[in-house]
């Protein structure tokens, strides 16, 4: 098995990706985790079911709506012209908005399910301990939650990694920008080098069942519940 220089590039940007975007979603994931797990509002079933709707859309429609939004006449576009930062579309902060987008529920999902699990008695108690709201969660929330934290991490790594549709179309086909692995091995077989094709798509089999192995052990040993699977091209 080996790689050529752009299959190389293409896994670097690959995990470049995925990296970026797990690090984003753990930060904006965590409160929506949080207000999902805690709130008893109305609300909480549309804000869990747009988080959700990249489970069941097809990923071409969510790209072709972010292409929309960033582009130079969408909301988001008009606001990174207006700071000079011209449009996402095509460069590789555009895949992180978009992966941000497509990966949330394998991020907020766990921690929900992390959160609604510890109940509310080990907040109580620090809470007659004078433990302020800050206090809480870092003493308390995050080492109890942490199996789910983790789970949320590894699925949205290993979820980024996995991406195609969404990827193709806000990136495209930019070497070095915007090929990640996946357009990497479409690109091969419509050259039908299936040799390079089939290196690359053998490391993302062996990767993507590694990574759900690994779950599988951890949750085993944690008892932990709720894991979120999902399957999308």
């Amino acid at each position: 098995m080996s790689f050529s220089n752009e299959d190389i590039g293409a896994i670097w940007l690959t995990l470049r990706l995925a990296t970026t975007v797990t690090l984003l979603l753990l930060v904006i994931g965590t409160p929506i985790g949080w207000w999902l797990a805690r709130t008893q509002s109305w609300w909480k079933g549309p804000v869990a079911a747009i988080v959700a709707l990249p489970l069941v859309l097809p990923p071409t429609v969510i790209g072709f709506y972010l292409l929309l939004a960033m582009g130079p006449n969408g909301p988001i576009g008009a606001i990174t012209l207006a700071l000079g930062l011209g449009t996402l579309p095509f460069t590789f902060w555009g895949l992180v908005i978009a992966s941000v987008f497509y990966s949330m529920p394998f991020v907020v999902q766990p921690i929900q399910n992390a959160i609604e699990s510890l109940g509310d008695r080990p907040l109580e108690v620090a809470a007659t301990l004078r433990a302020g709201p800050w206090d809480r969660f870092f003493t308390v929330v995050l080492p109890l939650a942490k199996p789910g934290f983790i789970t949320a991490a590894v699925l949205g790594f290993a979820h980024t990694v996995g991406e195609f549709g969404v990827v193709l179309m806000i990136g495209g086909n930019i070497p070095g920008e915007t090929r990640v692995v996946s357009v990497q091995i479409y690109d091969h077989v419509e050259a039908l080098e299936y040799t390079q094709a089939h290196s690359l798509a053998l490391t993302m089999v062996v990767f993507s069942f590694l990574v759900l192995l690994a779950l599988q052990i951890f949750q085993r040993k944690f008892g932990q519940q709720g894991m979120v699977y999902g399957v999308r091209g």
